[in-house]
């Protein structure tokens, strides 16, 4: 039997289910599919960072320039990081949302000057980071390895994936947002009354559609012939068994690729975007080379955490796109559809993700200017436009 929505959202992340429960919240009918569980993409299986710096081993790659059009982002992931702040309570249940600063660290003095370079261009955007000497750091997190010479300090975070997508999941059920769960979508087409998906559950006929499919998003836009350069990352995360409080903070590593944090719960979740292995048929599996240089790098910004035993590390998929910068917004090419991809940010970024989809979906302006994530960037380079 064919169903019929005002809104199709194809995604069950943390953005697709946050834009139908804010959707829903007004009354907006609204169907999310997903092809597998609420959360079992990259919302489920990141290692639950809630990120407010520019990224530094991207800042590193791709240069300064490149980091000062990322301000733009970066804006974003604060007012998402607010946002986190206030789902706690709007959602009744506990997330493990802790927002005690994140700390870069540097072991040598031209890591420390990229760090500082990196720095003053957050700060002359008017974020509020802080450079620590390593007196000011080993006050601050005695911790660390006292090898490290300084670090930056910003306003960052951690939350639990495994309990905030299933609590955004159930808000938007309560609200009355239908959720379509193990429903693949199959094919997606316009026609006179807005667009008609074949999903392995039937037919759904939607006047608007949300692209919130991840690293699926690209084969989303293309099955309307359009052209989304989104592409999947493959990376794993590892995690520890329980330890006594120890990390206070979200830690990365100057040195290359690292994030570190410690949960309510006691393990320590290490990741950064190691990448997995990528097996025939898409399936993904864990890579022991990226877990022991991952794992040898984070014991290196935190030697107490050596002794601990791993007990699990687990692979997932990211999406990325070709500046990093994510793509908001209804499609010039296609109204009535609408993109909601965070790159690498996604799990951060969802609730302001799905907030601005709801707004555009609602009416009303999203607060910010969304010409910087429009996807005719990419149109308009391919075609020899400006």
């Amino acid at each position: 039997m064919r169903q019929t929505t005002d809104v199709l959202i194809v995604g069950g992340g943390i953005a697709g289910c946050m834009t139908a429960w804010l959707l829903a919240r007004e009354g907006v009918d609204a169907i999310v599919i997903e092809q597998r569980a609420p959360g079992a993409g990259a919302s489920g299986a990141n290692a639950g960072g809630l990120h407010g710096q520019i990224p530094h081993d991207a800042f590193l790659a791709r240069g300064e320039a490149w980091a000062r059009q990322y301000l733009h982002a970066l804006r974003l992931m604060h007012a998402s990081i607010a946002l986190w702040r206030t789902l706690p309570e709007a959602l009744g249940c506990d997330l493990d949302v802790k927002v005690k600063g994140g700390l870069l660290i540097a072991e040598t003095r031209s890591q420390l000057a990229a760090v500082a370079r990196k720095a003053a261009i957050e700060r002359a955007a008017g974020f509020a980071v802080r450079l620590l000497d390593q007196a000011a750091l080993r006050a601050e997190a005695p911790y660390v390895t006292p090898r490290a010479l300084g670090a930056m300090l910003a306003a960052e975070g951690q939350a639990s994936p495994l309990l905030a997508v299933p609590a955004l999941a159930r808000a938007a059920r309560a609200a009355g947002a239908r959720l379509l769960t193990r429903t693949a979508l199959c094919g997606l087409r316009r026609d006179a009354h807005g667009f008609l998906a074949e999903t392995s559950a039937g037919a759904i006929a939607a006047r608007r559609v949300v692209n919130a499919a991840g690293a699926d998003a690209g084969r989303v836009a293309s099955l309307l012939g359009l052209r989304l350069p989104v592409t999947g990352a493959p990376i794993q995360v590892n995690v520890t068994e329980p330890a006594a409080p120890l990390i206070g903070h979200l830690m990365y590593h100057a040195a290359g690729m690292l994030t570190v944090k410690q949960a309510s719960n006691g393990t320590v979740l290490i990741g950064g975007g190691w990448p997995a292995r990528e097996r025939p048929g898409g399936r993904l599996s864990p890579d022991p080379r990226s877990m022991a240089a991952n794992l040898g790098l984070a014991c290196a910004a935190v030697p107490a955490i050596a002794p601990l035993r791993l007990v699990r590390c687990w692979p997932g998929r990211v999406n990325e796109t070709p500046d990093a910068l994510p793509v908001l917004g209804e499609d010039p090419d296609c109204p009535g559809l609408f993109a909601a991809c965070f790159p690498w940010m996604g799990f951060t970024c969802g609730p302001v993700t799905g907030r601005i989809t709801a707004d555009l979906l609602l009416g009303r302006d999203p607060g910010c200017d969304l010409a910087p994530f429009s996807v005719a960037r990419f149109r308009n380079r391919a075609s020899g436009g400006t």
